[in-house]
């Protein structure tokens, strides 16, 4: 029998509603606090399994941005969106995020 010390393997926790790929872990969850197009979104600073599509300049709630629409991986549903660029210094924290929708998403523990 072999003995791992220290080894924690962190499971990913939020999933595709649509074909329950693997999207993104719990310890990745910034804030609950976006809206998305369909409603409630959640902010992550690393998402997993998705597609980014080209830039786009977009203007948001909190101001003009350029972003890239995110897609899942396996099934191609647009799940949201990552923050490129931003012209607002306050905004800044936001840039390499990833905003998915919370109707896109499945929670597993």
């Amino acid at each position: 029998a072999s003995i791992c010390f220290g080894t924690a393997l962190t499971l990913p926790k939020y999933f595709c509603r649509y074909c329950e790929n693997p999207l993104a872990l719990g310890e990745d969850l910034i804030s609950k606090k976006f809206v998305g197009a369909s409603g409630p979104a959640f902010m992550f600073s690393h998402a997993m399994n998705v597609v980014v599509g080209p830039k786009i300049g977009r203007k948001l709630l909190t101001g003009s941005y350029v972003v890239a629409d995110v897609m899942c991986s396996k099934c191609g549903e647009k799940l949201g969106w990552k923050y490129v660029e931003t012209f607002n210094l306050k905004q800044r924290y936001k840039e390499g995020m990833f905003v998915i929708e919370k109707l896109k998403l499945t929670k597993k523990y």
